[in-house]
């Protein structure tokens, strides 16, 4: 049998460990994979895009596990009441080829997005940094937040969106939670004296949300929106002005922001930055730019780190996934009484 958690699930672990914790978990899970990084068969993910979006599959396996996830983005989604991202994952042992997990992934994603955020940004953001500007303030906003504080200690927030509707869901969630929230009248008001500037917005366009006088010497941008071709969110200027660090090149170029330079546009391989290959941050002054796409290593690592802590507790479901003939064999057999049976039903008729 597989092991199933679905939303209600994940939902009942994240509440008992603490979304930090959880965020902390897989950042640390995420970190330690990425120092193996060369261990990992890596391709970029297949995607089937569409006017309105895009669907794709995101794999990546060690010798010991196989994973891949199927995930959507659809910005036009919520105005039909529907996720602009949802996803789910499957995690298999590589010696048998059989899947050992099946997990709903649409929060597991946010999740694993706020905790890569966060681990970048250690690498990468001004030293002792406390203020973070964040412009999108949808479904990823509040994990962003939370990943940010538990892993830098982010505790004042600039927030700007488009949707006052937006700003006051975010503001009802993070009430009571000991952060400094403050709105904005704009996104250049959002990153006034911000040490992080995180873009998460969803539409699917190659917008400008930060240009390039918004940006001042200094600052890391954590650039997670800009995630499909065509879908952009900073002014090609800052890229030329700061270093770009990226998770895989052969993905990003494709995807991310600097799919609006040269394709010999120079980029930094974050795991390299991790595991001490290439520097980080090198100056005060340094604009640095994680431009995030989200890649199957990041994934690989928060279902490991999930299907790891499901002993802990009741969190799954078995789920009748893979055929299971006493004699393997013999998969007919798995059939042939039904058939017997019905036959039999028939002929005394």
């Amino acid at each position: 049998m597989t092991l199933y958690v679905g939303v209600e699930d994940l939902s009942r672990l994240v509440a008992a460990i603490g979304v930090e914790p959880f965020i902390t978990g897989i950042a640390e899970r995420i970190e330690a994979d990425f120092r193996r990084w060369e261990e990992f068969d890596k391709a970029p993910r297949y995607a089937s895009h569409s006017p309105d979006g895009v669907i794709e599959l995101m794999p990546a396996a060690d010798r010991a596990r196989f994973s891949f996830k199927y995930v959507n983005g659809h910005p036009k989604n919520t105005r039909h009441g529907l996720q602009t991202v949802a996803a789910f994952g499957v995690l298999s042992d590589v010696d048998t080829g059989y899947p050992v997990l099946l997990s709903e992934m649409t929060l597991l994603t946010a999740l694993r997005t706020a905790a890569t955020s966060a681990l970048v940004a250690r690498y990468l953001a001004p030293p002792a940094s406390r203020v973070m500007a964040l412009i999108g303030l949808g479904a990823q906003s509040e994990f962003q937040a939370l990943g940010f504080r538990a892993l830098l200690g982010i505790d004042r927030l600039q927030i700007w969106d488009i949707d006052p509707a937006a700003t006051d869901k975010f503001r009802a969630n993070m009430a009571g939670l000991g952060f400094d929230v403050v709105a904005a009248r704009s996104a250049p008001d959002a990153v006034l004296g911000a040490d992080i500037v995180t873009t998460v917005t969803a539409d699917k366009a190659r917008a400008t949300i930060l240009s390039d006088n918004m940006i001042g010497s200094g600052t890391h941008i954590n650039a997670v929106g800009g995630d499909c071709p065509g879908k952009t969110e900073l002014a090609p200027a800052i890229l030329s002005r700061g270093t770009v660090f990226v998770e895989y090149p052969e993905q990003t170029r494709i995807e991310g922001e600097i799919q609006q330079m040269p394709a010999d546009f120079p980029v930094t391989e974050i795991w390299r930055v991790i595991t001490g290959d290439a520097p980080g941050r090198s100056s005060a002054d340094e604009i640095t730019i994680f431009d995030s796409v989200g890649f199957g290593i990041e994934d690989f690592s928060a279902l490991s780190y999930l299907y790891d802590l499901l002993g802990a507790g009741d969190y799954t479901r078995r789920l009748d996934l893979i055929a299971e003939p006493a004699d393997p064999r013999d998969l007919f057999g798995l059939v042939r009484a039904p058939v017997v049976a019905r036959h039999a039903e028939r002929q005394h008729a």
